[in-house]
């Protein structure tokens, strides 16, 4: 029997709920991932923590949002572990270690939020990036931030979906991008086809992932990353549709409750990059958002 490909499972299920053309039309929007579940305690390698205190080089300052404070660390990733653990379309690191950190209010008591429409409010949340080989120590959180319980995390292959809501879902499956009523009535967003997706899509209860199209909570964030980019305030929406493709996933980290991590209203922390910044390992580059229920 032949190897499953990453995206057999959610090819079956469309071919099992749609009609045969827009059954292909959806695969071909498929893109994958890798999704960080929690670890089995098995001998597969940890891709990913969540929590716990960074390992930083000597020189390494600890990130600061400059007029509010220092930020919470959240996770930390192994790249060599996460590109061993399936396939990618976008141009990861192999090797080397990403820091990801945020604003999370402890210092302020949730005053000073970090949101897309506040181009200066990127500076609450980052990503470092801390080269393989490169000496490490670790690094205790400054005074007021308490770091979050450790959670190990395994690379699990994954294929994702755009959403029905997605500019190039409407664009496969309407009359164009602002079809919004038209899209609800067709058999992509209809179940028991989207509760079959989310099924083979959810692990352990969250969306930790890198890569891959974001799991939104509130509509596609390619449009708020977009609008992030262009300065944030409000955003002529051309300028913002044309602005969306150069963006793609980085990383999302999900509410987690073994983690006490809990975004707004069981939210989710998303940071895009362009490829070309990906590719020249430009990091700081990459704009962030949130979104919760």
């Amino acid at each position: 029997m032949p190897a499953m490909t990453w995206d057999a499972e959610l090819a079956a299920i469309a071919r099992a709920h749609l009609p045969a053309a827009d059954a292909e039309a959806w695969i071909s929007l498929l893109r994958p991932a890798i999704q960080l579940a929690h670890h089995d305690g098995s001998a597969q390698p940890v891709a990913a923590r969540l929590g716990g205190s960074p390992h930083l080089p000597a020189a390494a300052e600890w990130p600061i949002w400059s007029d509010h404070g220092p930020l919470t660390f959240i996770a930390q990733v192994d790249c060599a572990a996460v590109t061993a653990g399936g396939a990618l379309d976008i141009p990861f690191p192999a090797d080397g270690t990403l820091l990801f950190f945020y604003f999370d209010g402890q210092i302020d008591g949730g005053d000073a939020l970090v949101f897309y429409t506040d181009g200066a409010s990127q500076a609450g949340a980052t990503v470092l990036y801390i080269p393989a080989g490169t000496p490490t120590a670790e690094r205790a959180a400054p005074e007021g931030i308490e770091p979050y319980p450790v959670v190990d995390l395994q690379a699990v292959q994954s294929a994702t979906e755009p959403g029905w809501e997605h500019r190039l879902s409407l664009e496969a499956f309407t009359e164009g991008a602002s079809a919004i009523e038209e899209m609800i009535a067709h058999p992509v967003a209809q179940q028991p086809f989207t509760d079959q997706v989310a099924q083979a899509t959810f692990l352990n209860g969250n969306h930790h992932q890198i890569g891959g199209w974001a799991s939104p909570v509130q509509g596609p964030i390619e449009y708020e990353i977009a609008t992030a980019a262009l300065g944030g305030g409000e955003q002529d929406g051309q300028a913002v549709a044309k602005e969306e493709p150069a963006w793609w996933l980085l990383a999302q980290f999900d509410s987690d409750g073994t983690a006490n991590m809990t975004w707004g209203d069981v939210g989710t922390l998303y940071w895009m990059i362009r490829t070309e910044d990906l590719a020249a390992l430009r990091f700081d580059k990459a704009l962030f958002t949130w979104q919760c229920c």
